[in-house]
């Protein structure tokens, strides 16, 4: 009686859990650059001090989809997406680096390139410091160039170059903050081969009917472990009934 409980009760608890990651991937079907969250399941002995005689089911998130989204078209100069494999980075509050698909940038009031959650965009050196200017450009190598203020049309000054990297995706993993960073922390190595497209931005990989077919899916299996959690109750009570007789 005892294991038919403690499954159908460890695997409604686990259900629960695995719904809440496709119900976040979902959340974020249109949230731009979002990389989805994997899941899966598989069974864990239940360690104690005799030998692990009960199993259960347990959910769990191995990792991260880092398959691109599609291109979005908005014809903005400031937004940015990167073509093929590699990641835009970007300061963190704590001064680190943290890395993202794409970026809708904005120039603050004191001339820092941000993105569009408000971080500074990295370069050579630091931060991006871009002076006033009546136009700016970003090249496929993520240089960035600007027409000063009283400059004819002809004359553009490169002021930086965004910083493009490619890590490798087994040492990445995804913060809290949504955004990607190195397993050890550490700032990941600029590369020049990385591209970006201006004038775009990089939609969300999420599968808007996958994870709609996963959370049904998963809401079937747990009213099949709230029933199998009343069967067993219903079978307590018909034991119970049994002993009294006899």
């Amino acid at each position: 009686m005892d294991k038919l409980l403690y499954v159908a009760m460890s695997g409604a608890s686990e259900n629960a859990i695995a719904q809440k990651a496709h119900a976040n991937n979902l959340a974020n079907v249109s949230t731009n650059g979002f990389q989805r969250d994997l899941e899966q399941a598989r069974s864990m002995p239940v360690f104690g001090d005799v030998q692990p005689s009960r199993a259960y089911a347990m959910s769990e998130r191995p990792g991260t989809d880092f398959s691109g989204g599609a291109m979005i078209d908005t014809g903005r100069d400031l937004d940015v997406a990167v073509k093929g494999d590699g990641w835009i980075a970007v300061q963190t509050p704590d001064g680190g680096e943290a890395y993202t698909r794409t970026s809708s940038m904005n120039i603050d009031a004191l001339g820092v390139l941000r993105d569009g959650s408000g971080l500074p965009v990295m370069g050579n050196g630091g931060p991006i410091a871009v002076p006033p200017q009546q136009q700016i450009e970003i090249g496929a190598d993520g240089t960035i160039s600007v027409r000063s203020l009283g400059e004819t049309p002809t004359v553009m000054a490169q002021i930086d170059r965004i910083k493009l990297v490619r890590p490798d995706i087994k040492n990445m993993e995804k913060g809290p903050d949504g955004l990607m960073h190195t397993k050890n922390g550490a700032a990941a190595p600029a590369d020049a081969t990385v591209q970006v497209e201006s004038g775009f931005l990089q939609a969300s990989n999420v599968n808007a009917v996958e994870e709609m077919t996963s959370v049904l899916t998963l809401s079937r299996q747990f009213e099949l472990h709230v029933k199998m959690m009343k069967t067993a109750e219903t079978n307590d009570e018909s034991m119970a009934r049994v002993l009294q007789v006899g």
